[in-house]
């Protein structure tokens, strides 16, 4: 996704295992922006990854603007493993709500992702 410039924060068990937590998680769950911009950027990323509905499985469902736009959950498979797109977390907190709380993290020389805070 950084390859499209799309604008995500990694919340849930990949994020506090990058804070150190000793958890054992299979998907990355990320909280997507859910700009017109964004959106249309994390709509190539999903392709590139072939990205398919864990809902609907065997029916290569894929997730569209509207989807996307929704404050909803889209639980995908991709051909990197499972990817959970979240349009809000806890209360309704967007991409814009955590980014305060967020943390850029550099994993490589040319990979800096937003990580958000154990608070």
């Amino acid at each position: 996704m950084q390859a499209h410039d799309v604008e995500f924060i990694v919340v849930g068990g990949v994020c506090a295992v990058l804070h150190g937590a000793p958890v054992a998680t299979f998907d990355l769950d990320v909280v997507h922006r859910r700009t017109p911009e964004n959106i249309g950027r994390l709509l190539e990323a999903l392709k590139d990854l072939r990205a398919t509905s864990r809902s609907h499985p065997g029916r290569n469902v894929v997730p569209g603007r509207t989807h996307l736009e929704s404050g909803g959950h889209q639980l995908l498979h991709t051909k990197h493993g499972p990817l959970d797109l979240l349009g809000a977390v806890g209360r309704g907190r967007g991409y814009d709500d955590l980014k305060p709380d967020s943390a850029a993290l550099t994993l490589a020389p040319d990979l800096t992702i937003f990580v958000l805070s154990l608070e």
